[in-house]
């Protein structure tokens, strides 16, 4: 990704997208053909004034959790405390592959992300921060500067049983997602996407928060979003979508990462998942036309 509005600049896209009301801007962290999270994020927050910003999220493998908070708190100072802190565990094979590093099992990656998150959470507060980990070592450093949130907001994700646990008890965004531990968007994260799949993983999500589920907000990252003149347009790019993946169509129109119809009908669908899941935060791929999702935007306004 790099701009999501191709006709307009970085800066100006940030600008549009905070005035057709969109609520955050998020930027994932990878090494393909995208802007570096910090610069995006600076050059976004200096362009608006309300638009909330966020990684989506940071690659824990790819830099040290003392730069992690260094940045994060940099940037909720640069945006005037409107930065949230996604972190996640890496699970993009070929970014490990290309840049040599070494790409250990899930379990000890997130092992790894655990004790970032404890140092990162530390360094955001006051006070000096000493850390005695399998992975991390921290010497009565203290993180400066401090940012304007306290705390700030911490956004993760997962598809997976353990990460939603750490999601759920750790997070105050949780990102319910497909399962990624083959490093990779292959046949089996496709069908970890089902209807009774995320009923599954948001059963997870409240086993594992217990009295603080309310005050969770649930995010789920849409892979693809089809805005039609709705009626039997939509119908047949369901029925199109459903012969793609060898589902039936009455599935497909009911998967949670997948938003086809008008706008009138997308809102409809947003609300119904809603009302079964939870979820309010949506976050469209920059692929999507996301000028003409305003105008679900303006359906649900005030919901």
């Amino acid at each position: 990704m790099k701009t999501p509005l191709p006709e307009l600049t970085w800066a100006q896209s940030a600008q549009r997208l905070e005035e057709l009301g969109f609520s955050t801007l998020v930027v994932p962290d990878h090494f393909d053909d995208q802007y570096a999270v910090g610069p995006a994020l600076a050059a976004a927050a200096a362009a608006t004034t309300a638009l909330r910003l966020s990684a989506l999220v940071y690659g824990n493998d790819y830099r040290h959790p003392v730069m992690v908070a260094k940045e994060v708190a940099t940037l909720d100072i640069l945006s005037g405390g409107r930065m949230d802190l996604g972190l996640g565990a890496g699970w993009k094979r070929v970014d490990y592959d290309e840049a040599g590093l070494e790409y250990d099992p899930p379990g000890v990656r997130i092992d790894r992300m655990v004790e970032s998150l404890q140092i990162i959470k530390g360094l955001l507060a006051d006070g000096p921060v000493t850390f005695e980990g399998e992975h991390y070592t921290i010497r009565g450093l203290e993180g400066l500067p401090k940012p304007v949130q306290s705390p700030v907001p911490v956004v993760i994700g997962g598809g997976g049983r353990r990460m939603l646990t750490l999601a759920a008890r750790h997070a105050d965004i949780v990102g319910v997602n497909a399962n990624l531990r083959s490093g990779e968007i292959g046949l089996d994260a496709i069908y970890d996407v089902t209807p009774d799949r995320f009923d599954a993983k948001l059963q997870w999500v409240r086993d594992a928060a217990g009295d603080r589920f309310d005050q969770l907000e649930l995010n789920l990252l849409v892979a693809s979003t089809q805005i039609t003149e709705g009626g039997r347009a939509t119908t047949e790019v369901v029925e199109a979508t459903a012969e793609m993946f060898g589902m039936p169509a009455e599935t497909v129109a009911d998967v949670p990462m997948l938003l086809i119809g008008s706008p009138t009908e997308i809102a409809d669908t947003l609300r119904r998942r809603r009302d079964r899941w939870g979820f309010s935060y949506m976050v469209l791929q920059g692929d999507s036309d996301l000028a003409a999702f305003a105008a679900v935007i303006s359906e649900l306004d005030g919901e």
